[in-house]
């Protein structure tokens, strides 16, 4: 068989999975969805109103021809990204996929579906809610993700690492808690389907196909075949990010993460590990 032929095979192969498994295993999140997610991260990570930690995958790929450095990452090796928004259990909730490795996570997230539904408010996420022994005001839904995200009302970085007080270094600590969720499931999905170990040797609309089988049989895995805490050793450190901050904070954010911050230091928001 010619390798063009067996290259078709496997392009139609991948795309009959991603059809086939879409629907039922990476869905739009309903309300309900968003708030079993939420409790997850309440109970697993102690980080409350939280629906999904956020992250970017650089996926190795060889250099396309005539690509200049459109693929080529800060890391110094040709990608393309998979961006995705991870729960509890290490299911990818939401995903993009295919942007030049040469973007910044922000401006993916800012340019994505993903963003531009979640920042006018069309993920059906459910109205803010009173943190949990609280009596100060109600709190967002957020995702959480690293210092390569723009702040925002709905999403949450750490606070900048440079002369942190007791409360802000708390915040990060628990910010940090519920994010490695997200860099798990890379490494969970990674070491899976260990294709991605290596640069994969096809044009970028392939690898994309490929990416996308991937990400919806790791979530059938997940969903059918795994326990919850069965691959949480599998972890990838957080490494150094592209701190460009696209768009400003706002005052909002600013104001939200200032809650959040204020509440992990109070008795109904702490727990006895942080100290």
């Amino acid at each position: 068989m010619g390798t063009s032929t067996i290259a078709g095979v496997v392009r139609a192969t991948c795309a009959a999975i991603w059809l086939t498994l879409k629907a039922s295993v990476l869905p739009p999140p309903t309300r309900q969805q968003w708030l079993d997610i939420a409790q997850g991260f309440l109970e697993r990570a102690q980080f409350p109103n939280c629906i999904g930690a956020l992250d970017g995958k650089h996926i190795r790929v060889k250099k396309p021809p005539n690509s200049g450095s459109k693929y080529y990452n800060y890391k110094q090796f040709f990608s393309v990204v998979l961006l995705a928004l991870a729960d509890t259990n290490y299911r990818f909730i939401i995903v993009d996929i295919g942007s030049f490795g040469s973007t910044a996570d922000a401006r993916i997230f800012r340019a994505s579906r993903m963003g531009r539904w979640l920042q006018s408010n069309q993920l059906d996420v459910p109205q803010p809610a009173i943190l949990p022994g609280s009596t100060g005001p109600p709190a967002p839904y957020v995702v959480v993700g690293d210092e390569g995200f723009a702040l925002s009302n709905n999403l949450m970085r750490p606070f900048p690492r440079h002369g942190l007080d007791a409360k802000r270094h708390m915040f990060n600590y628990r910010l940090s808690r519920a994010r490695r969720f997200v860099e798990c499931a890379f490494g969970i999905f990674s070491h899976k389907w260990r294709a991605f170990l290596s640069p994969i040797q096809l044009a970028p609309q392939n690898v994309n196909v490929v990416i996308k089988a991937c990400v919806v049989l790791h979530n059938y895995i997940r969903t059918y075949e795994s326990t919850p805490d069965e691959d949480a050793q599998v972890y990838t450190p957080p490494s150094v990010r592209d701190t460009l901050l696209l768009g400003g904070t706002g005052s909002a954010g600013l104001r939200v993460r200032e809650l959040f911050a204020d509440y992990f230091m109070s008795p109904s928001g702490s727990f006895p590990l942080q100290q």
